[in-house]
C-alpha cells in the first residue's frame, strides 16, 4: 500500500468563462506541471469553475422575488432577489437568522445558503456586483463527463472530484466536500476489517470523498490564488464507480433535521 500522497496545484489555470472546454483547459494545465496522468491518479475541481463553463451565473436585476424570499430577506438580512435563487436552488428551508439561511439542496446535502456564490464571478467587463454563481445542475454528471474526456485522451483510469466549501455543524470554519464525483469511492466501509490486534472494525466508514476534497481545497485556496484544480496521486484505496448520493446521510438518522 503507498504511503505517500501527493497534491499538485496545476499552474496557470485562466479564468473560466462559459462555454470554455474545461477538459482542455485541465490537459493544459497538466502539461504545464509536467505531469503525466498515470492509472489511479484523481483529478479534484472547484465546482466554481464547472459552473462557470456550464454557465450556471445569474444576474440578480432579472431575478423578481417572492412573498416568501422578502419574508426571508426581512429575517436574514440578504438582498431578497438572492433569497429568491436561494429557494429556487433548495428544496426547503431549515434554519434562518442574520446573515445565513441554512437549507437542504436540491441535490440532497445540507448547506448554508444553496451554495450561492458572488466571489471571483465577474462579467464580460470584470465587473462582480449582483452576479450570484449557483452550483453545477448535476455535479455527478460533470464529473463523469471530465473524467471520460481526460480518460479518452490519457487511456488510463482515473477519477474525478468536484468540491465546494461547506461549513459543519460541530466545528467553525468552511472544509472543502465533495459534491460530485465518478470513479472515486465517496464512502469507504471499513467494517470488518481488522485492527492492529485482529479485532474486526464494526462501525468505520470513511468519508473519502471528503477525505480527499479538503485535502485539495488546502492549496485550491478560497481568495485570489486562482488554483482550481488539483492532480492527487497515490491514493491507498482502489477507483470504483460512486455519487453523491452514497454519501449523505438519510434523514432518519439526520438529528439536525
Amino acid at each position: 500500500m503507498t504511503t505517500q500522497f501527493v497534491l499538485t496545484a496545476l499552474p496557470g489555470m485562466p479564468l473560466i468563462r462559459a462555454g470554455d472546454d474545461l477538459a482542455t483547459l485541465i490537459l493544459e494545465g497538466l502539461t504545464r506541471a509536467e505531469i503525466v496522468l498515470q492509472h489511479g491518479d484523481i483529478i479534484v475541481v472547484s465546482s466554481k469553475v464547472v459552473s462557470k463553463a456550464e454557465d450556471r451565473a445569474c444576474h440578480l436585476t432579472q431575478v423578481v422575488p417572492s412573498a416568501e424570499a422578502v419574508r426571508l430577506a426581512e429575517i436574514s438580512g440578504k438582498d431578497p432577489r438572492l433569497v429568491e435563487v436561494l429557494l429556487a436552488e433548495s428544496n426547503r428551508v431549515l434554519r434562518v437568522r442574520e446573515g445565513v439561511i441554512i437549507v437542504e439542496h436540491r441535490l440532497g446535502f445540507v448547506c448554508a445558503n444553496a451554495g450561492l456564490d458572488h466571489s471571483n464571478v465577474p462579467d464580460a467587463g470584470g465587473q462582480t456586483r449582483d452576479w450570484v454563481l449557483m452550483l453545477p445542475s448535476d455535479p455527478d454528471a460533470s464529473a463523469l463527463k471530465l473524467r471520460a474526456r481526460l480518460q479518452e485522451v490519457s487511456g488510463v483510469e482515473i477519477g474525478v472530484l468536484i468540491i465546494d466549501s461547506h461549513g459543519r455543524a460541530w466545528r467553525l470554519g468552511t472544509v472543502g466536500t465533495m459534491i460530485g464525483v465518478s470513479g472515486v469511492p465517496a464512502l469507504l466501509d471499513l467494517r470488518g476489517r481488522s485492527d492492529l490486534f485482529n479485532v474486526p472494525l464494526r462501525t468505520t466508514e470513511v468519508g473519502l470523498g471528503d477525505e480527499v476534497a479538503a485535502a485539495a481545497s488546502v492549496l485550491m485556496g478560497q481568495a485570489d490564488e486562482s488554483r482550481p484544480v488539483v492532480h492527487a496521486r497515490g491514493m491507498p484505496y482502489p477507483l470504483r464507480e460512486a455519487s453523491l448520493q452514497e454519501i449523505l446521510r438519510p434523514e432518519k438518522d439526520d438529528l439536525f433535521r
